[in-house]
């Protein structure tokens, strides 16, 4: 028995370590989306809360349905964005690790919104949206210094987001929704038998395990010998939303909105490929079913818009995020292996954006805006080849014209300036990545708005 549980302590230290440097960023990759709104594109989201000028607002502040008449709105994000590595790699040893910078790491995508409004009387209103709330991909060349921590990081999401809202008189609205969201998550990683076979066969065999002796690493060499690990899972889970629109006057709005945090509960399966008998014989490696429990944060949103006349108007916003509830990812696994706890350590976040529209006439309006958005990865040792992010500047511009009295269309476009990500990370069974980023993104959006 005392073998055997010695056994066990030091498999899980090679295999837990590995499943959970993939895990680990699986819903740390999934970070918030903003891109819900074509029209608020070309203001950087400034104003948010209080803008309730389309049915977008489901997402932003539910209340805001209460200015709208019946409406259907649809909206597409092309996302580039770009992070290109460079920098060294070390094995568990120390040793250099062979291979290229990986390549643009940047995955481009597309970002749907719908949205549809409508009135039910005597004050109250009702809407649906379905946004994609939480996204990212990464992928790198297969044979990169750094694939021992990544190679490919996918996440999707998919909310639905039932709502309704009452006006209680000329000034003040109040809204609620219901949020039904689905997540999947597919990541990637080498595997570097040939320097984790060493110090797993002298663990087994200071401890006295049977067969554990130096030939169980024979003909494997570090960097010799890579494997393929593959983790994927999904998950349906709830949440809400409220929020609060005032009205002091016909030129001025505030809106206050939250969203609640929705704890995902992920179930899937991890699988490998080119596993050597050396691992597989000891169960390492070996296909399992994974659960992995984290929680996607909560947000909350303060926003202001003012008519200067009718041609003007200034907006403003500060969105808080609740990442710190990301403090730890656990795993469990339905082999023998014992959880795996990872440390995240996130930071609550701040964004701020400020922006301008102009109505030239009837039917065009031209907009600008600016933003900050803060990362919430708190140093470089916990930033990772998945999530290489960092602060993040906006630069926005956006038009609408209004085709016909029941048609309206709007563009935006965004540059974000991407302060240069360093990172440092450290693993137990993979070694050490170090080194910096050189990135952006550029959003381009696009919407349709029908009156019906």
């Amino acid at each position: 028995m005392r073998n055997r549980h010695v056994k066990l302590s030091a498999l899980s230290w090679l295999s837990g370590g590995i499943l959970a440097a993939l895990a680990s960023h699986s819903l740390a990759a999934g970070f918030a989306l903003i891109e819900q709104s074509a029209r608020q594109t070309g203001n950087a989201y400034a104003g948010g809360a209080a803008a309730a000028n389309d049915a977008s607002t489901l997402y932003f502040n539910p209340a805001g349905i209460t200015r709208l008449p019946a409406q259907v709105v649809g909206a597409l994000h092309y996302v580039a964005p770009s992070a290109e590595f460079s920098g060294s790699a070390t094995d568990i040893f120390g040793n250099p690790v062979s291979g290229g910078d990986g390549g643009d790491a940047g995955q481009p995508g597309v970002i749907p919104n719908f949205y549809i409004t409508t009135p039910l009387g005597s004050g109250l209103y009702a809407g649906l949206g379905i946004t994609a709330p939480f996204a990212l991909s990464t992928k790198y060349d297969a044979d990169w210094k750094g694939r021992y921590m990544a190679i490919e990081s996918e996440v999707h999401t998919v909310n639905f987001n039932p709502s309704v809202a009452y006006r209680l008189g000329p000034h003040l609205s109040l809204g609620a929704g219901v949020s039904l969201q689905y997540i999947e998550a597919k990541l990637t990683q080498a595997v570097d038998q040939g320097s984790l076979c060493a110090p797993t066969q002298a663990q087994l065999q200071a401890a006295g395990v049977p067969g554990a002796d130096p030939a169980i690493c024979a003909g494997l060499t570090p960097q010799g010998n890579d494997g393929l690990a593959q983790v994927k899972g999904d998950n349906w889970a709830g949440g809400f939303n409220v929020g609060l629109l005032y009205e002091p006057s016909e030129q001025t709005r505030v809106g206050l909105s939250y969203r609640s945090g929705i704890k995902q509960q992920l179930t899937g399966n991890a699988r490998f490929s080119g596993i050597v008998p050396q691992f597989s014989s000891f169960g390492i490696f070996v296909p399992t079913n994974v659960t992995a429990s984290a929680d996607l944060p909560a947000s909350a949103s303060l926003s202001l818009w003012h008519d200067l006349n009718p041609s003007w108007s200034v907006m403003a916003d500060a969105t808080w995020t609740g990442w710190s509830s990301f403090d730890e990812l656990r795993i469990s696994y339905d082999s023998f292996q014992p959880d795996t706890v990872v440390d995240e350590s996130w930071n609550n976040s701040m964004r701020y954006a400020l922006g301008l529209d102009y109505r030239y006439d009837s039917k065009w309006t031209f907009r600008a805006g600016a933003a900050f958005d803060e990362t919430p990865i708190p140093n470089s040792t916990h930033r990772t080849a998945r999530i290489p992010g960092e602060d993040r500047i906006w630069a926005s511009l956006g038009v609408s014209y209004q085709i016909s009295p029941s048609l309206g269309l709007d563009l935006g476009y965004a540059h974000l300036f991407v302060k240069d990500p360093k990172i440092n990370e450290t693993s137990t069974s993979a070694g050490n990545l170090t080194g910096e980023y050189d990135a952006t993104v550029d959003i381009v959006s696009a919407q349709v708005v029908w009156n019906l």
